[in-house]
């Protein structure tokens, strides 16, 4: 393969469900962030495409629509790319894919969700599935439609490794002290850019401790815990701390080629090493974050230890408690600057989000080498390695 460069990006500030964005259709804040990207970086109007993620949009080629809308030229293709929670980061794989073949030289890939404009969908009166209310979530797997299959997987995970509220709690509270910490310091002003007058992530709890996480509800009855399971006696670990939020958001990174870098004479700021996708037990779909980036290592020859930053997509306390139990060396180089706990998860955007952070992240405490994973919903994990080009 050709190098494939990160030139540099930009994301929003990341908006509660209801909150700052609750008026904003998806395309319209993508499209306000597109064109942040190109005033900063003017290149990007020559990009040989967008590869853009988007989970629970009205549907169609939503990312064309936003291209169109930040008024990026009309030859430019686009591509929308729905892997749910890791859309963002495949369509960022896809792109370095399609860069490191020598078949683009610059293109834009991220994502953007607005969960407060999500639509209601209806199946087809003739599908099963009908009811005349609609869904808002998709079914992931062939033996659920429950529109709580995320939550469901993560509780399910959650007692199957034997977790404590208690423990799951800590890494929430932790996230919160983390990205409060980070915002004091603006360690992210530079991928940060406002849009529609938001000026900072909504989710961010500074007076988040252990007595408030204790006092969060809880997001399962004792009863359908036991359904879940199969199982009684069991106490339900999911709440409203050690989940994270539904956010509205886009993030974007501009990846260019060897090539492009001398035509343009840039000089890109780290360099994307691989990427790599895997499945998982859907019914246990919180795994595929540690379970995929594992593999990407053992693939790359890596040891865990030589890895400077991780930045797993903290959907739920869960993944970092998995990442604590599997690596208790390592947990310092965790989501160093807080996860998604803190500043929240919108869905098609989360992956770009990772990136963004943990290039910041090895830049700013002079690391080399940093690895994001994220799992998706139907039991699915992207991952990607990238090396800092700025020690």
């Amino acid at each position: 393969m050709d190098r494939v460069y990160l030139l540099g990006g930009l994301r929003s500030y990341i908006g509660l469900t209801g909150g700052r964005f609750k008026t904003i259709p998806a395309e319209e804040l993508a499209a306000a962030v597109l064109k942040k990207i190109m005033e900063k970086y003017p290149c990007a109007r020559q990009a040989d495409g967008l590869f853009c993620g988007n989970a629970v949009g009205t549907g169609g080629n939503i990312t064309r629509l936003a291209a169109l809308k930040a008024g990026i030229p009309v030859h430019i293709p686009a591509l929308t790319v729905d892997m749910q929670c890791a859309s963002a980061a495949a369509s960022i794989e896809l792109a370095m894919e399609k860069i490191g073949s020598g078949m683009a030289d610059i293109l834009i890939a991220g994502g953007f969700e607005s969960t407060s404009m999500q639509p209601v969908r209806v199946y087809a009166k003739e599908d099963p599935r009908y009811t005349a209310e609609g869904f808002t979530v998709a079914q992931f797997s062939p033996d659920s439609t429950s529109a709580r299959a995320m939550l469901e997987g993560a509780e399910r995970t959650c007692q199957k490794y034997g977790f404590s509220r208690e423990d799951l709690d800590a890494f929430a509270v932790r996230s919160h002290i983390l990205a409060k910490k980070a915002r004091e310091e603006e360690r992210l002003k530079e991928v940060t850019v406002s849009v529609f007058g938001v000026t900072a992530d909504e989710g961010i709890r500074d007076r988040m401790n252990a007595r408030l996480a204790a006092r969060m509800p809880k997001l399962f009855t004792e009863r359908e815990v036991e359904a879940l399971l199969e199982e009684s006696g069991k106490q339900p670990l999911l709440t409203a701390a050690n989940a994270c939020l539904t956010n509205d958001g886009a993030a974007f990174a501009v990846l260019i080629s060897q090539k492009a870098a001398e035509r343009f004479g840039l000089l890109p700021e780290a360099e994307l090493l691989a990427g790599f996708q895997w499945g998982v037990d859907p019914q246990y779909s919180p795994e595929g974050a540690v379970e995929t980036g594992d593999r990407l290592l053992q693939r790359c020859g890596l040891r865990p230890e030589q890895i400077d930053v991780f930045e797993y997509n903290e959907a739920f306390a869960v993944i970092s408690a998995l990442f604590a139990r599997k690596y208790p060396d390592l947990t310092e180089r965790y989501c160093p600057w807080g996860g998604a706990l803190a500043y929240g998860h919108p869905y098609g955007a989360s992956g770009a989000i990772l990136l963004l952070h943990l290039w910041q992240e090895l830049k700013q405490t002079h690391g080399r080498l940093g690895l994001l994973s994220i799992a998706g919903a139907g039991g699915l994990g992207t991952a990607l390695l990238i090396k800092n080009l700025r020690d």
